[in-house]
């Protein structure tokens, strides 16, 4: 009988040794030599102190801020660990809403959300993305259209030029991936960054 065990118990010892260590080991020094910035989770820094990443979303709530896609996530209640509350952007709990279109939770969300944003600019019609969640709940990015229709309102927080500001959006945008893949976006983090330089400007 041992003469049986024991190969499967090596094989096992093994495969475990290579695919549980071995190999996890070797591509996570491959993709730090070939990539660092990526392997070490896109991190922004400010001034010597990250900030952020450019993979997760950050709640700006400023109105001299772009403000990203509302985030479903949620975390534990701090009075009561049996229940859970909001928490934009809590990437250990990345999920969606996990609500469907017939949800009057949802629709009363997306309600309000969107009569909040006709308010603030009622001359353009509002981004379907600027009150509605992803399925991570932490999407970084905004489309363009998003980004531009918070123009008025950062212009009038900030005293600054309209047209400065689109520009600005402008040239954080992003393009689809080889001219195919995906949809234009901008980066909110990148974006509230390169705002922050233009203001001191």
């Amino acid at each position: 009988m041992l003469k049986e065990i024991r190969p499967a118990v090596i094989l096992l010892l093994g495969l475990t040794v290579i695919t549980g260590l071995a190999y996890p080991l070797g591509m996570t020094g491959i993709a730090g030599l070939l990539f660092p910035t990526q392997a070490q989770g896109s991190l922004i820094e400010r001034d010597g102190k990250v900030i952020g990443s450019a993979l997760i979303g950050q709640e700006f709530t400023s109105d001299q801020y772009f403000h990203g896609r509302p985030s479903a996530t949620t975390g534990p209640d701090p009075k009561d660990a049996t229940k859970t509350v909001p928490q934009p952007y809590n990437a250990i709990n990345s999920m969606g809403a996990n609500l469907g279109p017939t949800s009057k939770a949802l629709i009363d969300r997306v309600t309000e959300d969107t009569e909040k944003l006709k308010a603030e600019n009622p001359s353009m019609p509002v981004p379907i993305d600027l009150v509605t969640t992803s399925g991570s709940g932490l999407d970084p990015n905004i489309s363009p259209e998003g980004a531009l229709f918070q123009v008025p309102r950062i212009a009038k927080a900030r005293k600054l030029s309209e047209d400065l500001l689109r520009q600005l959006v402008m040239e954080k945008t992003e393009g689809r991936f080889a001219g195919l893949l995906g949809e234009p976006r901008v980066n909110v983090l990148a974006l509230n960054l390169a705002l922050d330089g233009a203001a001191t400007k």
